[in-house]
């Protein structure tokens, strides 16, 4: 939660960075330049998860997640403390773009080692609902960032978050920094230390093993990327709901606030019916129904933009669309054996957030500005629904419940 915290703020203050550290000629070029610094974090994601993801499989999960953590505590007081252009001139975004490099490694290597730690120290009837605290705590994370900016937007002149407003958001997080280092230092090891002779010599062909399910990675890079656009999209409302339905700064934290709020509740619950229904149901239906309900909400929202359209309107979206995600998460990590589990899944999971995570937000304000269609974002939303809800119905049933009910 904490690392998320420290990685996704950025998107909910893209506004205000962009006039800290990419004063432009127009409105739109600075954003475009703070959003693609925002996705310079995802470059090197794909990095961080190959390196640290196959370290957790060799020397352990719990040393990776402390050398992820470090570095990510590290970028976020350099992005915080770091003087603004008109103070220090082009260093200042050359320093900022550099720190947004190493928190992307840090959380491409951070998700596939805690993902697999969760699945490894879950009895097999929950496993599901535990690896949902994966997702959860990204919501958990937006949603922090989301009340912080609410506070500051409401108690704030729009000046003094421009000058150092969004500053107290991340140094919100590195003040937690000293507390997640030590309750990782506390956590047992799930990579068996006894048999590491014989593990050493099963983990050398990382590459070769991963071979052999390619066809479950190929599934999981076009879900994920599904999920991506969709997670990512949602964090861009803060910025929509101000540029493009033109509602109050307050409203549009608030948005984000609720929505996030919901998808860590949907994403609990998701797990949670995964153990029982299994995980492919969980993973059709309600990815199904996101499909068949995102354009008529945004119409509704463009057309009648407001506290009530937008908060119900993407309150309902967030809940659905975060149902299937969790249910997926068990359902990858279970198709992977331990072996290679973290490595494999922090880089198809980091391949798959680079690709489109990091463009995503790009993306909808490019198709805005060249279209001047509001509707725009439901564009890609649909399109990435499609592609997830194709996958998600060609992934194997993993859960060790149904597993034995076909048996008997």
């Amino acid at each position: 939660m904490l690392e998320f915290y420290d990685f996704i703020t950025y998107s909910f203050f893209a506004i205000q960075i962009g006039h800290s550290f990419f004063p432009t000629g127009s409105e739109y070029g600075s954003l475009m330049l703070s959003l693609a610094t925002f996705g310079a974090g995802f470059v090197t994601r794909p990095i961080g998860g190959i390196v640290l993801g196959i370290y957790s499989d060799r020397i352990g999960r719990r040393p990776a997640m402390l050398l992820s953590f470090a570095l990510m505590g590290a970028a976020i007081l350099t992005i915080a403390l770091t003087p603004s252009y008109r103070m220090i001139g082009v260093a200042a975004p050359i320093i900022v773009i550099a720190a947004r490099m190493v928190q992307g490694f840090a959380l491409g290597g951070e998700v596939g080692p805690t993902t697999a730690y969760l699945l490894e120290i879950a009895p097999p009837e929950h496993r599901a609902l535990v690896v949902a605290w994966q997702p959860a705590s990204q919501e958990i994370a937006a949603t922090a960032g989301a009340l912080v900016g609410v506070i500051l937007s409401t108690t704030m002149a729009p000046e003094m978050l421009d000058s150092y407003g969004w500053r107290v958001a991340f140094l919100i997080g590195a003040v937690c920094l000293p507390f997640g280092l030590w309750m990782r230092r506390t956590l047992p090891e799930t990579i068996p230390h006894a048999d590491a002779g014989v593990a050493a010599k099963e983990r050398t062909g990382h590459l070769s093993q991963a071979r052999r399910h390619l066809g479950i990675i190929a599934l999981a890079l076009m879900i994920l990327a599904s999920g991506t656009i969709s997670t990512y999209v949602t964090q861009y409302m803060t910025t929509y709901a101000q540029n493009t339905l033109h509602v109050s700064s307050t409203l549009a934290f608030a948005v984000s606030l609720v929505s996030n709020g919901i998808q860590f509740v949907g994403a609990l619950v998701g797990g949670w019916l995964a153990d029982r229904l299994g995980r492919k149901p969980i993973m059709i239906w309600p990815q199904l129904a996101t499909l068949l309900l995102t354009y008529p909400t945004f119409l509704w929202i463009v057309h009648a933009p407001g506290a009530l359209s937008l908060l119900i309107g993407f309150g309902v979206l967030s809940i659905i669309g975060s149902l299937p995600f969790t249910a997926f998460y068990a359902t990858f990590t279970e198709a992977l054996p331990q072996n290679i589990r973290g490595g494999v899944f922090a880089t198809v999971y980091a391949v798959a957030i680079a690709s489109f995570g990091g463009t995503a937000q790009l993306v909808v304000t490019w198709l805005l500005h060249v279209t001047g269609n509001p509707l725009a974002p439901a564009w890609y939303l649909l399109l990435a629904a499609i592609v997830g809800l194709v996958a998600m119905s060609l992934m194997p049933e993993t859960a060790p419940v149904k597993r034995r009910q076909g048996l008997a």
